[in-house]
């Protein structure tokens, strides 16, 4: 089940099926149970994976599955994915029943053609769900409210009732109790909203770099709202969003039916402008986006390339330093967001270094990544009300000073018969106790999944290849996103027995 609040319920299901094996004569040996987890894909699901593994691995002790109706699967968009699941219980001898569902699953035409109908009956309910959903989400931010997320640095969450009238101040990590009551955001601390109208005012009016600014802040001692160093991307992002002038923007990400994000284009934006207090000036902000537009347009490609042709004419090589020294240039860095990496922008010029540089861009492709990597997932562990502390000697994150996390972003790397190979490298002087993988697609930018590496299961292993399928040992700890190592990470309260 996915909530709490629906048929649906792990206690209502169990009395079904206890029912429906009374009648039969059944004995229930085992529960699996995935309480408060989404059915649209296998990721996050320990109790169906240990399921199918048991099945697979032929460790049951019982002869039939009883499952409440054809969606307890899931509510997968690929209707064939629920009926893999099934074809896997009875290749392995396993019958499986439907104690809810009004006909037999004895194999024969009206049962098949009524699983088929209600196999896409259940993905089709996602679907129309999540329209249902988006439709109210984009309602809420017309009407200026604010649909989730982090307020971000100099802002505060605010619950407000169904009449707009203030209740609470939300901290990082509490979410409301009511479904009337709606977030707004707020100004934040004082000192806070004065530096990022400082920060306004160092990149506009005396014309102070990111990362100039970033490294004025980090002399002072100042730190993020997630209590980390200030950096270049930190800095630009306060400087582009416009939450900061007020406007509340939503759906310029979306990750619908945990498929893939797409980042979207600004006509697809929902938006409601003056929504919330601005705590920058609409000028101070305008001007700063003349600044950065100018900054990005300033040359055409053709330009770029002419610059760096003439510069191949006058060292007789090229590389990321030679660029950087030329002060009348734009930097490797420039050329790099322009064309997508030093290596594509020599291509286009006709220049092929003597050395396969790709690994080299690759790498640091991933160096630029990593803070953003973990500062993403510090940020979804403090939303479930855990504690982040970061090592400083290791970079292990220590979560609730209890369970320790390494974060590894492996690069993908194409064999020449065109299949897909990942290579990690776990740590075995550190032995954290869950590794987090994260695959990045071919073009080493993108990422493509997760797995959640318990060091008590692969640790001894020391370095894993991986390919695009590694069988349900590996693949068992596959995840599309980070959501189930937030639930493993949620703290519950245990009651006391008496």
């Amino acid at each position: 089940m996915s909530t709490d609040h629906q048929r649906y319920s792990t206690e209502n299901q169990a009395e079904i099926i206890a029912a429906y094996a009374a009648r039969r004569d059944f004995e229930i040996v085992h529960t699996y149970a995935d309480e408060g987890r989404s059915g649209l894909n296998f990721a996050g699901r320990d109790a169906l994976r240990r399921l199918i593994a048991d099945v697979q691995a032929g460790n049951t002790d019982y002869e039939a599955v009883l499952v409440y109706d054809i969606s307890r699967w899931g509510r997968f968009q690929d209707a064939d994915e629920s009926a893999y699941y099934e074809f896997i219980c009875r290749d392995h001898g396993i019958s499986v029943h439907y104690c809810a569902e009004q006909f037999d699953n004895d194999g024969s035409l009206p049962s098949s053609v009524m699983k088929s109908i209600k196999r896409v009956m259940a993905g089709e309910y996602s679907r129309e769900l999540s329209a249902k959903v988006f439709t109210g989400q984009c309602r809420l931010i017309t009407l200026g409210y604010r649909q989730g997320g982090a307020a971000g640095y100099g802002l505060r969450r605010f619950l407000v009732n169904e009449s707009n009238e203030p209740k609470a101040p939300l901290a990082r990590g509490e979410q409301k109790s009511l479904q009337t009551d709606r977030v707004i955001l707020t100004p934040g601390p004082d000192d806070e909203v004065e530096t990022v109208r400082r920060i306004y005012r160092l990149f506009v009016l005396e014309r102070r770099s990111e990362r100039e600014i970033a490294t004025l802040l980090n002399l002072e001692g100042r730190l993020t709202d997630l209590g980390k160093p200030w950096s270049r991307a930190v800095i630009r992002q306060i400087l582009g969003n416009e939450k900061y002038i007020g406007n509340n923007i939503y759906n310029r990400v979306s990750f619908k039916l945990k498929k893939k994000r797409i980042v979207n284009t600004p006509d697809m934006w929902v938006r409601n402008d003056g929504a919330f207090e601005a705590i920058v000036d609409p000028a101070l902000f305008d001007a700063a986006q003349v600044i950065l537009t100018e900054r990005a347009r300033r040359l055409s490609d053709d330009d770029l390339l002419r610059m760096l042709t003439d510069l191949l004419g006058s060292h007789g090589t090229l590389s990321g330093m030679i660029i950087d020294e030329v002060e009348d240039m734009p930097s490797s860095a420039a050329y790099r967001s322009r064309f997508g990496s030093l290596l594509r922008a020599y291509q286009l010029i006709g220049y092929h270094p003597a050395r396969d540089y790709r690994y080299v861009e690759t790498n640091r492709q991933l160096r630029l990544m990593h803070p953003d990597v973990v500062a993403t997932t510090i940020a979804g562990i403090e939303a479930i009300g855990g504690e982040v502390m970061t090592d400083e000697a290791t970079d292990l994150l220590v979560v609730n000073r209890e369970v320790t996390l390494a974060i590894v972003i492996s690069r993908c790397q194409p064999t020449p018969a065109g299949s897909l190979r990942w290579r990690v490298r776990l740590d075995a002087g550190l032995c954290p106790d869950i590794t987090v993988v994260v695959r990045l697609e071919p073009d080493n930018r993108t990422v493509r999944d997760h797995y959640l590496l318990p060091w008590i299961d692969v640790g001894s292993q020391g370095k894993i290849g991986m390919a695009e399928d590694n069988g349900l040992d590996l693949d068992a700890y596959r995840t599309d996103d980070l959501a189930p190592l937030y639930h493993l990470l949620r703290r519950r309260r245990v009651e006391h027995a008496l």
